[in-house]
């Protein structure tokens, strides 16, 4: 296991050293004057000021030099500094990350604990009313789009029923964007748990506990639940990382004052090293959860380790 983890750290780090490279060379991707663009929001600047704004983000100097005075800042906290308020793009980013974080595992919350339970459900009832209508309404879940589905949450509690605030930062303020988060992945999460506790049912050690007279209840909780568990704890990493970007879309329809909403002033504003800043830390959040999830995997599952 520990060597398992290793390898898993190895290959995480690789990664980040490639995400920070493609971070880095993301203001060399963008057609025209990156730096001309930024500066002309405000006025139209001079050669002269043109020359010392790319002398401040270092875009005069050799590639490879850019890309090591970047990961040499990186490595001392130094993400840069905001284009707009010249204030450190680190501590914007820690700003907002809380809230951003607090806003997707509530979602995260909502979707595991009721999609699991409906997947368990659907599957014992195979083939039932209750199974019909359960897959039905998840198939409801993944088609409609976050934005439409939170306007709809903000005109029927907000507007018309008054039961929930449109905006704020108190925990009354978080549940109609969760429950807009969750609920596409909650339908997901419970499609593939049905998924994976049919396929679980239909293995002989199932038939064989059933065959001994052990109640449905053991059969299915001590039983089958940890097979069952490592498809959907792939689901479940997976639903994180989507979560976090759907975060981008349900911030700025609900005014909440995360990281989605601070991307999208980013990108407005043509904010270079705020936009490199943000992409980086989405990039180092999901390799995290990735290797959480292999080494959950692993756990679960003990071949996967050795193999």
């Amino acid at each position: 296991m520990t060597r398992f983890i290793l390898r898993r750290l190895f290959t995480a780090l690789i990664t980040l050293i490639i995400s920070s490279f493609l971070v880095c060379m993301l203001i060399h991707l963008i057609p025209g004057d990156p730096v001309a663009m930024m500066m002309a929001q405000n006025s139209s600047p001079t050669p002269e000021q043109l020359a010392a704004m790319r002398h401040m983000l270092g875009l005069d100097l050799p590639l490879w030099q850019q890309y090591f005075h970047y990961v040499g800042r990186l490595l001392t906290g130094d993400m840069g500094r905001s284009i707009f308020g010249s204030e450190p793009v680190g501590k914007l980013l820690l700003e907002r990350l809380p809230n951003t974080f607090a806003l997707a595992f509530a979602g995260l919350a909502i979707a595991i604990g009721f999609g699991m339970p409906l997947g368990f459900f659907a599957a014992y009832k195979k083939g039932s009313w209750a199974d019909s209508a359960l897959m039905a309404f998840a198939v409801a879940g993944v088609s409609v789009p976050n934005f439409w589905l939170g306007l709809m949450l903000v005109l029927l509690f907000s507007m018309t029923l008054g039961w929930l605030p449109v905006a704020g930062e108190d925990w009354r303020s978080m549940i109609l964007p969760a429950v807009t988060l969750g609920v596409t992945y909650m339908a997901i999460i419970a499609r593939m748990t049905r998924s994976a506790m049919i396929e679980v049912f239909s293995e002989d050690f199932i038939r064989t506990a059933r065959a001994k007279g052990l109640p449905e209840s053991i059969v299915m909780f001590r039983h089958a639940l940890r097979p069952a568990m490592i498809s959907v704890v792939t689901i479940i990493g997976v639903v994180f990382g989507y979560l976090m970007g759907g975060a981008v879309v349900v911030e700025n329809v609900f005014s909440w004052n995360g990281l989605g909403r601070l991307a999208i002033q980013a990108i407005n504003y043509r904010d270079y090293p705020l936009i490199q800043g943000f992409i980086l830390l989405f990039a180092t959040i999901i390799v995290v959860m990735s290797v959480l999830l292999d080494i959950a995997y692993a756990w679960l599952d003990p071949r996967i380790s050795v193999q």
